[in-house]
């Protein structure tokens, strides 16, 4: 059994703004919306609640896969799909006045299309009530589906987002019921159907991968034409899960974020405490910096 070291000092996390935490709590809960902020137990969910930002779990809160790293219930069977939850949500994103919003969801393997139908209705229900929001959806492999896919950026999300989340060899022990050549392939079918949506993947380090292995799927995520990259270091959620084998300075981090800026990504967020919607806000700067039109907007 490996022996999780102590956590740096550069891990620990400003104390939130309590009343915006509050006030954004009050708005999920009047409006039963859960977040990946808080049932995957992320370390940011202080600093991101006080700038009234979310990242929104559809489908949920219960996942068909049990992944060793992530702290989000498993369910065989979920509920079936709450067909009020796209409004709702949107709602939500109208009361919090966001500029951006990220909308993920646990894995639907149980469903025939993966959950396409109620990521559409989301970007639709957000489209009517928040026109000027920006709008990032955070997928699930969808089981190879690519009609699903296709149906997904048929919506015309802003950024489509799906993580790596691991090097190849830790995929069996990390990601057992992932694949990382459909999550490579889903990337590039992505930009191949939609080549006006940023796609935007994310890493977690600190599970027993080298520097090599990681310079090689930021290569591989370019070969796809990757826009976006974000890494960060995992931390065990309960002893229940993964250990950490280690933990990654912040001086890497760094090195990190320039190699994959060389490599030609147009962003990369990389430090110990990024998520994969950590600060998603700002890719409404590259999208100014790089400018793509979807069809059928005003040019």
């Amino acid at each position: 059994m490996v022996q999780t070291p102590s956590k740096p000092e550069w891990l620990r996390v400003k104390a939130p703004q309590w009343e915006r935490v509050g006030n954004v709590k009050e708005i999920l809960r009047d409006l039963a919306l859960n977040t990946v902020c808080e049932e995957a137990s992320c370390p940011n969910i202080g600093e991101c609640f006080s700038h009234g930002t979310a990242t929104f779990l559809i489908m949920g809160p219960a996942c068909t896969r049990a992944c060793p790293y992530c702290d989000i219930d498993f369910e065989k069977k979920p509920k079936p799909l709450d067909q009020s939850e796209p409004q709702r949500l949107a709602e939500a994103v109208r009361r919090l006045g966001l500029n951006h919003v990220v909308i993920t969801s646990v894995n639907r393997d149980d469903l025939a299309d993966g959950g396409a139908s109620q990521f559409v209705s989301c970007i639709e229900n957000i489209r009517v009530l928040s026109p000027q929001t920006t709008i990032e959806v955070l997928i699930p492999d969808l089981c190879g589906n690519w009609q699903a896919l296709e149906i997904i950026l048929q919506a015309q999300p802003d950024v489509l987002n799906h993580n790596t989340e691991t090097i190849p060899r830790l995929y069996r022990r990390v990601r057992p019921q992932g694949n990382y050549e459909r999550t490579l392939e889903l990337l590039r079918r992505s930009r191949d159907f939609a080549p006006w949506v940023y796609t935007k993947s994310g890493l977690m380090v600190g599970l027993g991968e080298t520097d090599t292995e990681i310079q090689a799927v930021m290569q591989d995520l370019r070969r796809v034409d990757c826009d976006i990259l974000t890494i960060g270091q995992y931390l065990q959620p309960t002893q229940k899960h993964l250990g950490v084998e280690g933990f990654v300075t912040p001086a890497q981090f760094d090195a990190w974020r320039q190699a994959g800026e060389a490599m030609g990504f147009l962003q990369v967020v990389s430090s110990p405490l990024t998520r994969s919607s950590y600060h998603a806000e700002q890719v409404r700067d590259l999208m100014g910096q790089y400018p793509r039109s979807r069809p059928g907007a005003s040019s």
